[in-house]
C-alpha cells in the first residue's frame, strides 16, 4: 500500500514538472514579484519532495516465503497482480484527474487594472487627452454650452491613469459657461478628489489649432484624441497616439493605435 502511494506521488511530481515547462511562460507574463516568489517556493518544495522520495531508505526487510498451496491458486494470484499493475499504468481516468488538478492550480493570474494601464501605456508617464467623445458623453462644443457628463464606463480607467501618469485634459469651448460645465462634471465624478488630477491641468482653448499647440508644448508620451486630422498632424511630434474612433485611419502612422473607446483599449469592456 505504501509503495503504491509512493509511486502515485512520484508520477504526480513528474507530471507537474513536465507541465511547468509548458505553462511557465504564460504565468510569468502577469505576475508580480510576490507571485514569482511563491512559485519559486513551490518549485523548491516539489524538488525537495522528489529527491526525498528517491533517497533509498536502506535494504528492504526480507519477507518470509509463503508456499503456494496449489498451482491453481498461484496462477490466479499472478493473474490478479498483472491485472492490477496494468490498471495502474496508463489509466486514462487517472491521467485526466491529474491534468485537471494541474490546470486548475496553474490558472494564469489575472492582472490588475493598474498593471494593465502601465503595460498599455508602455510605461509612459505623461499623457494628454481631449474630453469630447473620449471622457465626456457629449461630442460637440455646442452641447457643452448646456451640460457636460462624464462617461461612467471610462471613470475607472481615468482615475487609474491619473494615479500613474501626469495627465492633462483639454478641449475647445465656445464660452465660459462651457468651461464651468466641464469642471463641474469632472468634480462631481470625483476626478479631482479620488484621482491625481487638479483643475489647473484641465485646459481650454477656442480653436483646434490651440489644442494642437497645447499638446506640442507639453510633449507627452501619449496623446489621446478622436479627431483624425489632429492625430495625423501630431504623429510627427508625439511618440504614441491613441485614436478613439470606430473607424480606423486609412493609412495610420506606425505610432498610432485605434480603439473604439478608451475603456476598450484598456480591456475594461
Amino acid at each position: 500500500m505504501a509503495d503504491n502511494s509512493r509511486e502515485d506521488l512520484l508520477r504526480l511530481v513528474k507530471r507537474v514538472g513536465a507541465f511547468l515547462t509548458v505553462k511557465i511562460s504564460n504565468i510569468f507574463r502577469h505576475m508580480d514579484s510576490r507571485s514569482v516568489g511563491a512559485i519559486a517556493g513551490l518549485a523548491f518544495a516539489l524538488v525537495f519532495t522528489w529527491r526525498l522520495l528517491r533517497t533509498p531508505r536502506g535494504p528492504p526487510r526480507r519477507q518470509p516465503k509463503r508456499q503456494a498451496s496449489t498451482t491453481g491458486s498461484s496462477g490466479v494470484s499472478s493473474h490478479a497482480n498483472v491485472n492490477d499493475a496494468s490498471s495502474r499504468v496508463g489509466d486514462p481516468s487517472e491521467d485526466s484527474r491529474t491534468q485537471n488538478v494541474i490546470d486548475e492550480f496553474f490558472q494564469p493570474v489575472k492582472p490588475t487594472l493598474a498593471q494593465i494601464v502601465r503595460q498599455r501605456l508602455s510605461e509612459g508617464r505623461k499623457v494628454t487627452c481631449r474630453l469630447l467623445d473620449v471622457i465626456l458623453e457629449e461630442s460637440s462644443t455646442e452641447e457643452l454650452q448646456k451640460q457636460a457628463t462624464v462617461k461612467s464606463s471610462v471613470l475607472e480607467v481615468l482615475l487609474e491613469v491619473t494615479k500613474f501618469c501626469d495627465l492633462y485634459l483639454m478641449e475647445r469651448v465656445l464660452d465660459d459657461q462651457s468651461e464651468k460645465n466641464v469642471l463641474v462634471a469632472l468634480e462631481e465624478a470625483g476626478v479631482f478628489t479620488s484621482g491625481g488630477l487638479v483643475k489647473d491641468k484641465v485646459l481650454f482653448c477656442s480653436t483646434e489649432t490651440g489644442r494642437t499647440s497645447f499638446v506640442r508644448q507639453l510633449e507627452p508620451d501619449w496623446h489621446i484624441d478622436s479627431n483624425p486630422e489632429i492625430v495625423n498632424q501630431l504623429s510627427r511630434f508625439i511618440k504614441y497616439l491613441l485614436h478613439i474612433s470606430s473607424v480606423k485611419l486609412e493609412r495610420p502612422p506606425s505610432n498610432v493605435v485605434t480603439a473604439a473607446s478608451l475603456e476598450r483599449y484598456f480591456g475594461i469592456v
